[in-house]
């Protein structure tokens, strides 16, 4: 297994810089943000290390010499919009980014990239797979036919989209999903905080869709039981993300399963803990401790 993390985090920094940050901090590998060049809709969103926009051959290569320069490796590219958002217009404006993220993955040689099945919250999880059933054969069908495989990250995204949430949030979401779409091209982001303050077993699933797990959010979640117990868990402030080793999932038993069930991709430390926001110093400092935390339970 190698250890890297989410790009997004480090919006100000150019990848160049960020590149020759992550080989000397220890990371192995770089899970690079592909957003729009645009406003962005929501926290994380918009942040583009790779421009995908007009991408070519020129600018994979160039893209390529600089990780091998610095002896570092993209897991994957990333963007997560709302893939059935209701509004047909922005959901048009995603898909056609999707696949340019998908064309700049396969100039590149990465085989994975990441996005969110996306949802209308107005609609039963029902109608929102028989949405997903409609539109997400062709996109996996786009991505398989550029040696792509699309995975996807299961955040339920209820605090950030007002008018959508992500349905693949579940392992029952999940196994009518992988129905509709049985291709090996498709599987997960697996991310065990989202498991967290949803009261989901975040073990029991690594053996049951072990085929499916293609890469790995390693995230941390906390909840305060005090303010839960009075706010309940349509409240405010119950939880927050961690960083690995400063929440509640246990990684030792966590990185042992994934052992266990074969899996030797990466663990992709996605940054969304407020103790360590403010200033890049304090991001750089939160993801240096993490990654040192999760490299003392890994074997090699």
């Amino acid at each position: 297994m190698k250890i890297g993390f989410m790009t997004a985090c480090m919006p100000e920094i150019k990848l160049e810089e960020l590149v020759a940050w992550a080989s000397e901090n220890g990371f192995d590998r770089l899970e690079v943000a592909c957003w729009p060049d645009e406003p962005a809709e929501r926290a994380f969103g918009g942040v583009h290390h790779i421009k995908v926009e007009d991408f070519d051959s020129t600018r994979a290569e160039a893209i390529r010499a600089l990780f091998q320069k610095h002896a570092l490796e993209i897991s994957a590219l990333a963007y997560y919009p709302n893939n059935l958002d209701p509004d047909l217009g922005n959901r048009k404006k995603y898909h056609n980014h999707l696949r340019k993220v998908i064309d700049a993955a396969s100039m590149l040689g990465v085989d994975l990239v990441g996005t969110f099945i996306g949802g209308d919250k107005y609609k039963s999880i029902q109608q929102n797979l028989a949405e997903f059933e409609k539109v997400f054969p062709e996109i996996v069908d786009y991505a398989e036919r550029r040696k792509v495989k699309l995975m996807i990250e299961n955040c339920p995204m209820f605090d950030f989209w007002a008018t959508g949430y992500n349905v693949a949030f579940s392992p029952v979401v999940w196994k009518k999903m992988f129905e509709i779409i049985p291709s090996q091209n498709f599987g997960l982001n697996y991310d065990p905080s989202h498991f967290i303050f949803l009261g989901i077993d975040y073990l029991r699933p690594l053996k049951e869709f072990a085929d499916r797990i293609f890469h790995v959010h390693a995230k941390d979640a906390e909840v305060f039981e005090d303010v839960l117990k009075q706010a309940g868990i349509h409240g405010e402030g119950w939880w927050r993300y961690r960083m690995p080793g400063s929440g509640e999932v246990n990684w030792k038993k966590f990185v042992d399963m994934l052992y266990e069930i074969g899996f030797n991709g990466t663990i992709s430390i996605e940054h969304e803990d407020p103790t360590w926001w403010g200033t890049e110093e304090k991001v750089k400092t939160g993801l240096v401790m993490g990654q040192k935390y999760l490299r003392g339970l890994l074997l090699d």
